[in-house]
C-alpha cells in the first residue's frame, strides 16, 4: 500500500480535493460504499483517466447532487477511497489479529503481517498508479496520522499476543516499516501478486523470529 493519499487542505483547490463529510447513518454508508465500488469498477475496466464524477455517480445509481454532497471532485473521491482502505485494513487487523480470544501469538503476528502485506483478508483494491498520484494530493499531517494508526495496530497485536517477552518499541516500529514499506514499493514496481505472496511469507518468518528473540 502506499503512503496515505489524503488531500491538502490549504487553499480553495485543496478544499475541493477533500471529502465534504463522512456517512454516519446506514443509508448514507450504503450510498458511499456504492460510490466506492463503482469507482473501483470503472478504474479497473477503463483506467484512471476515464474515471469521472459523472461516470461514477451514473454507475452507482446515485444522483449527481448526492454524489457532490460527499465528494466535490474526482480527487476528493480518491482521497475518501484511500481513507476507506486504511480503515478497512485496521478493521481487518482488529478482527483477525487482535479480537480472537484464543490465538497463539505466532498466529496473531502472522495475520497482522499478511494483512498489512496485502495478501490476506477481504482487503480493498489498490492500484500502482495510486503511488504516482501521491505527490499531487498528499498531506503530510494525514500521512503521519495513518502511520501512527497502523503502528498502533502493531502495538495492539503485541499486547493481545502475550509474547514471551516485551519487545522493544524500536523493534516493533522497524518491523512495521519493513512490511508496510515493502508493500508500497511492491506496488510502485508492480510486482506480480504471486511474487508478493512469497515475499510476505518470508516477512512473516522474519517477524516471528525477531519477536521470539530476547
Amino acid at each position: 500500500m502506499v503512503r496515505i493519499l489524503l488531500m491538502s487542505t490549504s487553499g480553495p483547490q485543496g478544499a475541493r480535493n477533500k471529502p465534504l463529510k463522512r456517512p454516519t447513518q446506514d443509508r448514507a454508508r450504503v450510498t458511499v460504499q456504492a460510490i466506492f465500488d463503482s469507482y473501483v469498477r470503472i478504474w479497473q475496466r477503463d483506467g484512471w483517466e476515464r474515471v469521472t464524477t459523472r461516470a461514477v455517480a451514473l454507475e452507482a445509481g446515485v444522483a449527481t447532487g448526492t454524489f457532490y454532497d460527499y465528494f466535490p471532485s474526482k480527487m476528493a473521491l480518491h482521497s475518501g477511497y484511500v481513507r476507506h482502505c486504511i480503515e478497512r485494513t485496521l478493521a481487518a487487523i482488529e478482527e483477525e489479529a487482535v479480537s480472537p480470544p484464543s490465538l497463539a501469538w505466532e498466529e496473531r503476528v502472522s495475520h497482522l503481517v499478511r494483512i498489512l502485506g496485502g495478501v490476506s483478508g477481504d482487503l480493498p483494491w489498490f492500484h500502482p498508479q495510486m503511488v504516482e498520484l501521491e505527490p499531487a494530493v498528499a498531506d503530510a499531517r494525514h500521512q503521519q496520522r495513518a502511520y501512527r494508526e497502523l503502528l498502533g495496530a502493531w502495538q495492539r497485536v503485541v499486547t493481545a499476543a502475550g509474547l514471551p517477552h516485551d519487545p522493544d518499541s524500536a523493534l516493533v516500529e522497524s518491523l512495521h516499516l519493513m512490511v508496510w514499506g515493502a508493500r508500497r514499493y511492491a506496488l510502485q514496481v508492480a510486482l506480480p501478486q504471486s511474487h508478493v505472496e512469497l515475499l510476505v511469507e518470508e516477512q512473516v518468518r522474519i517477524c516471528l523470529c525477531a519477536l521470539a528473540t530476547e
